[in-house]
């Protein structure tokens, strides 16, 4: 009998969100096409990293922990080194910054005949010309790359001098859900941001977009799902805006639908996505979404069928966006409905595991018909 091949991914996992999500859907569907999908968790002991680990096991995906106290514990890529070893994987699949600087050098050591690189979001630090070298140096050792949204690519083409045409990209997968129900009827719905309260989601121009949206539709409720260091500025922010009253912060939300069934629109400000994550999941549930036009969001959001795309960082523009779609709740109906049969149709998990897989094969024909 033909051994399956070992494929191990290894990342860096402090919390669950986009890619985390992207990954516990994607081994555990690779696993059931016969691929030998394992992890290698590098942690730093997060509570989210071990509900990543919990979570990972409980889908029947082999998984090491690895602890990284710091980027370059040398420990840690000893552990890593000897996992390699151990597993004689066909393919080290590498996952956001600290696994492509362990992971593809690690492999590269133990001659492992495929090294895959994803890249998966946007970062401020990708600005540094010093970072660009490092990450385009690393990066000459994996082949395929991956972008998640061909907006991530360009964008990696842009601020690392990535070719742009060295990536494959594949977009993340969503598994259906039950029917969702439809928005509640009400003269002014309520609306929902689900992300960390950090700078690039744009929480702040939703904000001021919100004041100036209530101007036009009275009654507006708006819900921050997600936490982060920005919480406390962004609480005086709003009530800057008088908006103390119709602002509610609900922390972390774990599972997120069904705020997102409370909700009639989903709005994702972003300054930069790599795919986002939470739209599809906003569409999935039915709902009409409003997101920037950044990174793998123009992907997602069908602009006028599914929901609306505006401009990043225009506050101006994100408050019509929203005036106009409460103002209207057939179109929003409208909208959620064809939102979710586009988030299955095109969005579905079983089409993200067989591009995957089939990249794996064509990945180890290569380096087969090479040796």
């Amino acid at each position: 009998m033909t051994r399956a091949p070992v494929v191990l991914h290894v990342g860096k996992v402090s919390g669950i969100s986009g890619s985390e999500k992207h990954l516990l859907l994607l081994l555990p569907a690779l696993r059931a096409l016969g691929v030998d999908a394992r992890f290698a968790l590098l942690h730093e002991d997060e509570p989210g990293a071990m509900e990543f680990a919990h979570r990972m096991t409980a889908a029947g995906v082999p998984l090491d922990a690895i602890r990284l106290p710091s980027a370059a514990d040398p420990r840690a890529y000893r552990r890593l080194l000897a996992l390699i070893r151990r597993d004689r994987p066909s393919i080290v699949h590498t996952h956001l910054v600290h696994a492509d600087f362990l992971g593809l050098s690690a492999g590269r050591l133990c001659r492992v005949p495929v090294l895959v690189s994803t890249k998966h979001g946007f970062n401020s630090f990708r600005e540094s010309r010093l970072f660009a070298r490092a990450d385009r140096a690393v990066g000459r050792l994996a082949e395929p790359h991956i972008a998640i949204s061909h907006g991530l690519a360009r964008y990696l083409a842009e601020t690392e001098g990535f070719r742009e045409d060295a990536f494959t990209v594949i977009h993340y997968g969503i598994e259906p859900g039950p029917p969702p129900p439809p928005p509640q009827p009400g003269s002014a719905p309520r609306l929902l941001c689900v992300g960390r309260l950090v700078p690039i989601k744009g929480h702040d121009v939703l904000l001021r977009a919100f004041a100036l949206a209530r101007d036009a539709v009275p009654g507006l409720e708006l819900s921050l799902a997600g936490a982060g260091p920005l919480e406390g500025a962004l609480r005086q922010r709003a009530g800057e805006l008088g908006l103390a009253g119709a602002v509610r912060f609900l922390g972390l939300v774990s599972p997120i639908g069904p705020a997102m069934e409370e909700a009639a629109i989903v709005v994702v400000p972003s300054l930069g996505e790599g795919f986002g994550m939470v739209a599809l999941e906003a569409m999935e549930r039915g709902r009409a979404v409003i997101a920037s036009d950044v990174g793998g969001l123009p992907e997602i959001v069908g602009d006028g069928e599914t929901g609306l795309i505006v401009p990043r960082g225009d506050a101006a523009a994100l408050a019509g966006a929203i005036a106009r779609l409460a103002a209207d709740p057939e179109r929003l109906a409208a909208m959620g409905a064809a939102g979710r049969a586009r988030a299955l149709a095109e969005f579905g998990q079983e089409r993200c595991t067989e591009l995957t897989a089939e990249l794996y094969g064509r990945a180890l024909g290569r380096a087969g018909a090479s040796e």
